[in-house]
């Protein structure tokens, strides 16, 4: 196929997935509730999280990243209702996953001049900065609805918490803000980075002191990508910690060429090809790969590794425009790697947001 063809099929699919995105988006996820039933540790009405998690708000970021490219207000309307729904209801207790959804809210008030909006990021930010959970060292502990996670730092956080800390600096014009951002990447490449193979651990533990299971884990390792070039495309970052997450990304970059699969597509263990496929990670990687690419961070010579997986991806995407080969939401694998093996397939607003991305990204790249 032509690249002009993929063009047409890539607009074609990404349509698709942008249908199937409110109702999955909207959709209950059963599993996390009844999970949540008798653990939130905040006492908050689980209603309160039934919408308003990570899951929703990488879809959420997703969906934002669209309108950025295209200024189609339809995906603006679908920000605008969502978060007028949940203005509504309420906002959970304050978390590394209920802080997701508020780095898009950020951007729309930003966009409209709405303090609606504004007003919950700003107080959010805020407590962040008073009264989140510390790990050693400074590390924002990955506290989640239900676990506590004592003296953990995941690499889910730095996409999850820490862009929308950065946002909320540039937003605000708050270099404090933008500063803790700065020194929670540094601190979570130091004990999560694999010297060995560029790829990063999915956590690490001050009790312990040691990284778990061990597993270089797909869709965690997508965070990384796509977190680096988004931030330093963000707001202003030192020139030593500019050069250093650069090299942490070619880093990585360099472990993903590695073990890219023949098919173009990531096992959900990157460096175990009995492990399964797994498409978010697959377009977590292909789009950051590409931003990092088109903002210079790397060469253009990059750009092969990440359209090695578009076919694949494309298949994925069903006509009804759900992503399938996603992982479900995954917590730490403590004991074994084989946790990470066992994780069932389930169409996800992730899944979904995390295509878009890759696709939208697709269509920068010249015939």
């Amino acid at each position: 196929m032509e690249r002009n063809e993929y063009k047409a099929e890539i607009k074609k699919k990404l349509a698709k997935l942008i249908d199937a995105f409110c109702p999955i988006l909207y959709e209950d996820d059963e599993i996390f509730l009844k999970n949540m039933e008798g653990r939130n540790l905040a006492g908050d009405d689980v209603r309160l999280y039934q919408h308003w998690e990570w899951t929703q708000g990488v879809g959420l970021y997703g969906l934002w990243k669209l309108f950025e490219k295209t200024g189609e207000k339809k995906y603006l309307e679908v920000l605008v209702k969502y978060f007028d729904q949940q203005l509504e209801i309420g906002f959970p207790a304050l978390n590394v996953n209920t802080i997701t959804p508020f780095l898009t809210m950020a951007y729309v008030g930003e966009y409209l001049h709405e303090e609606k909006y504004l007003a919950p990021c700003r107080e959010s930010a805020r407590r962040i900065m008073e009264r989140f959970p510390r790990t050693e060292e400074g590390g924002f502990q990955h506290m989640t609805s239900d676990t506590l996670n004592d003296q953990e730092l995941w690499d889910d956080t730095l996409f999850m918490s820490v862009l929308f800390l950065a946002n909320m600096g540039r937003i605000e014009g708050n270099q404090a803000y933008i500063d803790e951002a700065q020194y929670q990447f540094l601190l979570h490449a130091r004990y999560l980075a694999d010297r060995e193979t560029g790829l990063w651990y999915h956590g690490w533990t001050f009790r312990g002191r040691h990284n778990f299971a061990g597993a270089l884990w797909g869709r965690g390792n997508c965070w990384i990508t796509i977190a680096i070039p988004e931030f330093l495309q963000m707001v202003p970052c030192a020139a030593p910690v500019k050069r250093t997450l650069a090299q942490l990304l070619l880093n990585q970059a360099e472990g993903l060429k590695k073990y890219q699969s023949a098919s173009g597509m990531w096992h959900t263990l990157i460096d175990e090809a009995s492990s399964y496929v797994e498409a978010s990670a697959t377009c977590g990687f292909a789009y950051g790969i590409l931003r990092a690419v088109h903002t210079g961070l790397i060469d253009a010579s990059w750009e092969a590794v990440a359209l090695k997986a578009l076919p694949p991806v494309l298949e994925c995407i069903g006509e009804d425009g759900v992503v399938r080969q996603v992982s479900y939401g995954t917590a730490m694998g403590r004991e074994s790697r084989a946790f990470y093996r066992d994780i069932p397939l389930k169409p996800m607003p992730y899944g979904q947001a995390l295509a878009m991305l890759f696709l939208s990204e697709c269509l920068e790249i010249e015939a």
